[in-house]
């Protein structure tokens, strides 16, 4: 509640300039409740607050290896869950309904970056050594923190305040595992207010 109330807070001066806001749902990775504000006719913000899903198994059998609760720890298996995900982004957008001989409603094509937040649950079981016998296990946050940028299509509904989109883009962490790339997409709707 109180990451929340502080997303709340800091949004508050993007909300002053707004000249449309919507509020909606993404559903994709990650799948969030989605806040978007106009500040000019061609550039927006958007907040998302949601549920990222878990990295391959690959990645984190290397965050183990690299972050070892002893030395010699033998790695076992993992699950992963409990995921929170963060996103502040910016946009730019450019009316392409003509292009598409469109004639109720507005297309808008879109590309941006922002800034994301993931943390995910993980618990490990391991043993002291490949010879041991005993399994032991800890229990981690995996935090990732990135650069994303994204791009697509927002269609607007000529009589109705209702708008849906479809977007692709790219996380890169730049903390926890610098380098490392995300593919991530979804779809969703806005009502708009």
């Amino acid at each position: 509640m109180k990451k929340i109330l502080l997303l709340f807070i800091f949004s508050l001066p993007v909300m002053a300039f707004a000249q449309e806001q919507s509020i909606g749902l993404r559903i994709g990775e990650p799948i969030s409740i989605t806040y978007k504000t106009f500040l000019d006719d061609k550039v927006s913000f958007e907040g998302m607050l949601g549920r990222g899903s878990a990295n391959s198994t690959a990645y984190y059998r290397k965050v183990f290896d690299s972050n070892k609760p002893m030395p010699g720890a033998f790695y076992l298996n993992h699950s992963a869950g409990g995921g929170i995900s963060l996103n502040g982004r910016v946009a730019y957008h450019e009316d392409i309904t003509a292009e598409f001989d469109i004639t109720e409603g507005t297309l808008l094509a879109f590309g941006g970056g922002g800034l994301q937040f993931r943390s995910i649950n993980v618990d490990y079981a391991y043993q002291e050594s490949p010879d041991a016998t005993m399994v032991r296990y800890e229990n981690k946050d995996n935090i990732d923190f990135g650069l994303e940028v994204f791009g697509g299509g927002e269609y607007y509904f000529e009589d109705q305040p209702i708008s849906v989109f479809a977007e692709l883009g790219l996380m890169m962490e730049i903390a926890d595992r610098p380098g490392h790339v995300k593919l991530q997409g979804g779809i969703g709707a806005r009502y708009h207010f």
